[in-house]
């Protein structure tokens, strides 16, 4: 994080990238003599309402992040930045996007939980387009002019007001990562009862294991004997707000309409308060870490690998079979992962998995029977990338 003093006094000249928070509802104007040299420019967590034509001067400049402000429209001078692929505005109160600020060379788009009810048919001007995060808005339809984006990998539009299933999304050639939960075409109110309901106080909270979008895992053990339970269980608590990848209460249904899978962390039972929404699970043993980390800003829509990071033939194999037989019980569920990646996914030194975070899952038992077909083939090509990416990390 930069200071504006920092950028007043010149200290901050030749940087490429500034991340600059300060309450501010302009921007400086020193920021301009960074023109020659910004790259990624972060103004996150200010009060801005608007962008100034000359941003048009950052030839340079491809990323650009600002959320939690106060724009009520997407900036048209960002159409203008000849080298911006990445543009974030999240939980902003943006209700229009105007066709002049949609920048051609734009990879990868971040709108979530805005006020946008339309899309312009323009995007489709974006071919290099590969990741576009939508949840959370009031999107009724989607544009004809996505299907020209035939480069697009990831598809956030759960959380939306959509009425008829996006036929022609589901048509896109490189589509892998789709979420679309929490939509009128995708509804479903039904609890799912595949584990028992339980009381909040049954349980108190240790330290925090984990925590994402959706919410907080933490350590927890029972107030009184639980002889269906193990002693020490993990408790998500859902934070109950639209998240990147849509309704928390979505991923609830989701990931126990799923069941039992030796793959899968376990279920063991749920909390369904008004003020407290939990998933109770198997503690993961120790002896479990993660497989891969999220996408970087390069890779976009893939994942990366930590250095020097290596894995045998027969590891790989062995956790191919394990996360196809994952990718054939969800879907003999009805359930799309929405986020089947190796940053989701642990493993322990004999090559076993656990998969989870059902944050982007969504049920499709409702779609016409061609249409669950399309959005089976939607993840089989996820599959084949988590195949794509182990491969590339093999030793021999």
């Amino acid at each position: 994080m930069h200071t504006l003093a920092q950028l007043q006094s010149g200290k901050l000249a030749g940087i490429q990238r500034l991340n600059l928070s300060a309450d501010l509802t302009s921007l400086p104007v020193e920021i301009f003599n960074l023109a020659d040299s910004l790259e990624i420019l972060d103004l996150s967590n200010n009060r801005l309402r608007s962008l100034p034509k000359e941003l048009s001067q950052f030839k340079k400049l491809k990323i650009i992040f600002a959320s939690n402000n106060q724009f009520v429209e997407l900036p048209e001078v960002l159409g203008q930045c000849e080298s911006l692929e990445m543009v974030g505005f999240k939980a902003n109160q943006i209700a229009r996007i105007s066709e002049r600020a949609l920048p051609p060379t734009l990879r990868w788009l971040t709108l979530t939980d805005n006020k946008l009810e339309a899309l312009p048919d323009t995007i489709g001007q974006c071919r290099q387009l590969q990741k576009l995060l939508l949840a959370g808005n009031r999107l009724q339809q989607l544009p004809i002019g996505l299907s020209r984006c035939e480069k697009l990998e990831l598809l956030r539009i759960s959380a939306n007001q959509i009425t008829h299933c996006p036929e022609h999304v589901l048509e896109l050639p490189n589509l892998a990562w789709f979420a679309f939960a929490g939509n009128p075409f995708s509804e479903c109110k039904a609890p799912q009862a595949t584990v028992p309901e339980i009381s909040s106080s049954h349980l108190t909270l240790h330290e925090v294991l984990g925590q994402g979008a959706s919410g907080v895992i933490s350590k927890a053990t029972w107030n009184s004997p639980q002889h269906q339970f193990p002693n020490e269980v993990a408790v998500k608590i859902f934070k109950g707000e639209v998240t990147s990848d849509g309704y928390p209460q979505d991923e609830l249904r989701a990931c126990l309409k799923v069941g039992s899978h030796p793959n899968l962390v376990k279920s063991l039972a749920q909390v369904n308060e008004p003020d407290c929404r939990a998933l109770i699970m198997k503690l993961i043993p120790p002896a479990y870490k993660n497989l891969g980390l999220p996408p970087s800003f390069a890779s976009c829509t893939r994942d990366i690998f930590p250095e020097n990071f290596s894995l045998t033939t027969r590891q790989i194999n062995k956790m191919i079979e394990q996360m196809t037989s994952v990718f054939e019980h969800l879907h003999a569920q009805q359930v799309c992962h929405g986020d089947l990646y190796a940053h989701n996914t642990l493993f322990d030194q004999d090559a076993n998995i656990l998969f989870g975070d059902f944050g982007a899952a969504s049920m499709y038992h409702m779609l016409t029977v061609a249409q669950q077909e399309k959005i089976k083939a939607i993840e089989h090509r996820a599959l084949g990338h988590f195949i794509e990416d182990l491969s590339g990390i093999c030793a021999n």
